[in-house]
């Protein structure tokens, strides 16, 4: 019987187990999935007692996702360029692959509820955080070469920018100005989630074609979102890009790529 885990300081808040048994059970598959607490300075041990174990693999949540990347033997290219690991690979020789399915979560959800959407006029990124070096990664992919990346702290905007070129960053006060010509504004800071500050932004400015996609699920509702139905703009919500997230870690761990149904939608809603 495969297993797996999320492991992770603190745990208590992933959704991951559910999603992961949600499939176990679906597909009719022996298998079983668990959360795992670790101590940033445990880490080390912590993984070394996971892959003695047997796990055939495991996703990384904060605050691991940099510090993993020293312990794993060889990184895929996503991971590579990311700079950041959710999912690690454990092979039958023990040895450890680290990759990252979140470019993959915010892609397949946005072609899934904006299918239309085209890569094609300016993407406005709110944020700069991990989240955000994912998405940009995801954008070009896509092949949007006209990225704008707006951080409350302007240097490390700058910072992605350089990363990714040829995305620019800009000072969050310049936001008004630079919806006015965006085919697509990406929120990817934590403002608007449930406990944190709104995110205080006029989407007036933008063009009645632009898309919405804010990468906060709670509330699924957000206000951004709110004010851009009101507008009558297309929108994304963010719960498909945590599930779309964990469809290709749950086929390497256990040989099936899941899809994702309005059961499981519920159970991570409720």
């Amino acid at each position: 019987m495969k297993k797996a885990a999320v492991i992770g300081w603190p745990i208590q808040h992933t959704k991951s187990p559910l999603i992961h048994a949600h499939w176990l059970e679906k597909y009719g598959l022996r298998g079983s999935y668990e959360a795992v607490a670790i101590q940033a300075d445990d880490l080390k041990e912590g993984v070394k007692r996971l892959v003695g174990e047997g796990y055939s693999g495991f996703n990384v949540t904060v605050p691991h996702k940099q510090s993993i990347i020293s312990l794993v033997d060889y990184l895929r290219a996503d991971a590579e360029r990311i700079a950041a690991v959710n999912t690690v690979v454990v092979n039958p020789d023990g040895s450890m692959e680290g990759r990252n399915t979140d470019h993959f979560g915010f892609t397949e959800n946005l072609k899934s509820r904006a299918p239309e959407y085209k890569t094609r006029g300016p993407v406005v990124v709110l944020g700069a955080g991990g989240a955000a070096r994912s998405i940009v990664y995801a954008l070009q992919n896509m092949g949007a070469n006209d990225i704008v990346i707006a951080n409350r702290t302007y240097a490390n905007a700058r910072a992605l920018a350089a990363a990714f070129p040829p995305a620019i960053a800009k000072p969050w006060e310049a936001i008004p100005d630079l919806l006015k010509n965006a085919s697509l504004l990406v929120n990817t800071t934590s403002l608007g989630m449930k406990g944190q500050p709104q995110l205080e932004i006029d989407l007036a400015p933008l063009p009645d074609h632009a898309t919405v996609y804010d990468i906060v699920y709670n509330p699924l509702d957000t206000e951004l979102l709110r004010q851009a139905k009101r507008r009558n703009l297309k929108i994304v919500t963010g719960i498909g890009m945590l599930l779309h997230q964990a469809r290709p870690a749950f086929e390497a761990f256990f040989g099936t790529l899941p899809d994702i149904d309005d059961d499981l939608i519920k159970k991570v809603l409720a």
